[in-house]
């Protein structure tokens, strides 16, 4: 069935509000999937803090288009399906990988960062990332480390200081005066 022109652009706008949303997105060909299976990405991806939605090819051209952005020649005669990464894109690009690996029917085409078209490969390299969570403890471990030992070893000297006299005081007081 045909899409009446107000459907196809209210779609074009839902379209254009996910990708102003969106830190990035995870281009995938779904074909042949079922609708169990789809229903089963979108929860992963929503746990992910993200959004999987199917998508008309045309229109999904020109939201990005709206954004600036060129669907690349690669995945137009697809039926792609995307992933909005609206928090942490590692997260959805791991969510996303994972499937692929475990359902040879979902491909991973590529996707959209900034102004910058992803590679498969790339995605894959983003899922490896940790959290960003994980990446901000990482961080703050780095900047505490140098604290850290700076503050070992003033103790450290300091406490040689306490024993040297303390032991100076034990052994005046076992002296006879």
């Amino acid at each position: 069935m045909a899409l009446s022109r107000e459907r196809k652009e209210e779609l074009v706008a839902h379209y254009s509000e996910m990708i102003s949303q969106s830190q990035a997105m995870i281009l995938t060909e779904y074909r042949g999937l079922t609708d169990k299976q789809l229903k089963a990405v979108r929860e992963r991806v929503r746990e992910a803090n993200g959004s999987y939605h199917v998508t008309k090819v045309t229109l999904l051209k020109r939201a990005l288009q709206e954004h600036g952005f060129d669907l690349p020649e690669a995945v137009e005669s697809l039926p792609i399906a995307i992933g909005f990464c609206f928090d942490d894109m590692p997260g959805v690009a791991k969510v996303l990988t994972d499937y692929a690996k475990d359902v040879d029917l979902m491909i991973i085409r590529g996707g959209l960062m900034g102004e910058r078209f992803l590679s498969e490969e790339e995605i894959k390299a983003i899922a490896k990332l940790p959290p960003l969570d994980v990446l901000r403890a990482q961080l703050i471990g780095l900047l505490d480390a140098p604290a850290a030992n700076l503050v070992g070893v003033i103790q450290a000297g300091v406490s040689q200081v306490v024993n040297v006299l303390h032991a100076y005081s034990e052994q005046t007081e076992d002296t006879p005066a």
